[in-house]
Order: structure tokens, then C-alpha cells, then sequence
């Protein structure tokens, strides 16, 4: 149980970093002088590097832990389980897109205005709904 936990923790830890680049990058693409422009790319650097990635790390390599602990029989059952595993990939590509629009504000290459950033900021969070149901309720 308690490697459980420790998933959900680390899980709670990059979700907060999955919730709060985007809003940055809200902030930073409204931003129109240099001093903000250079205190958000610092914010994001560390934001994305010393909380999301290794947040995001610790929680794949307990997840799959977690997995390794069921006989492969049980897992070829579990369709909420391989559900959820194709979100976690589709959560991974999002935080590797936050990682390329990150890189394009340090280097003065964004394309995008405040309004796709708000958008984009709302994503995750369908993922989560959809991974806490499937983790508790197992529908399948």
C-alpha cells in the first residue's frame, strides 16, 4: 500500500506541474517587457525540470512497479488498466509538448497568443478525471 501511495503522491506532484506550466505560459505570452518575459523563462525552466519531469519519472517507474506486482495473467484482464495506460501515453506527449513550447518562449519562438494557452491548460485535466475513474471505479 504504500508504494500506492507514494504513485499517487508523485502522480499529484507532476499533475500540479501539468496544471501550472500552461497558466505560466498564459502569463508569459500576455507579457510584454523584457523583465517578465525573463522571470517567466526561468519560472518554466525550473517549474518543468524540478517538479514535472522528475514527478513524472518517479510516478512511471512506480506505476510500473505497481504492475509488475500482478501475475501477466491478471493484467491481460484488466482493460481499465490498459486504458489508463494509453492516457498515461497521451499525458507523457503533453508534457513533452509543455517541454517544446517551454524551449520556444526561451528562445523568443512562441506562436501562440493567451487564448490557445488557456485552452491548452484545460487538457490535463479531462486526462485525470478519466485516470481516477478508471483507477478506482475499474469499470472494466
Amino acid at each position: 500500500m504504500l508504494l500506492k501511495a507514494f504513485h499517487i503522491i508523485f502522480m499529484v506532484t507532476w499533475f500540479s506541474g501539468l496544471f501550472y506550466l500552461p497558466r505560466l505560459f498564459v502569463y508569459h505570452a500576455m507579457s510584454d517587457d523584457a523583465i517578465s518575459d525573463e522571470r517567466f523563462k526561468v519560472m518554466e525552466r525550473k517549474l518543468f525540470w524540478g517538479i514535472m519531469t522528475p514527478g513524472a519519472i518517479v510516478t512511471i517507474i512506480l506505476g510500473v512497479w505497481l504492475m509488475l506486482r500482478f501475475p501477466p495473467e491478471a493484467l491481460g484482464r484488466m482493460t481499465w488498466l490498459h486504458i489508463k495506460l494509453i492516457l498515461v501515453g497521451i499525458l507523457i506527449a503533453y508534457h513533452v509538448w509543455c517541454g517544446k513550447l517551454m524551449r520556444d518562449f526561451q528562445h523568443g519562438r512562441n506562436r501562440h497568443g493567451h487564448v490557445f494557452y488557456r485552452w491548452f491548460n484545460e487538457f490535463p485535466v479531462l486526462i485525470l478525471i478519466a485516470v481516477v475513474i478508471l483507477a478506482v471505479v475499474r469499470p472494466f
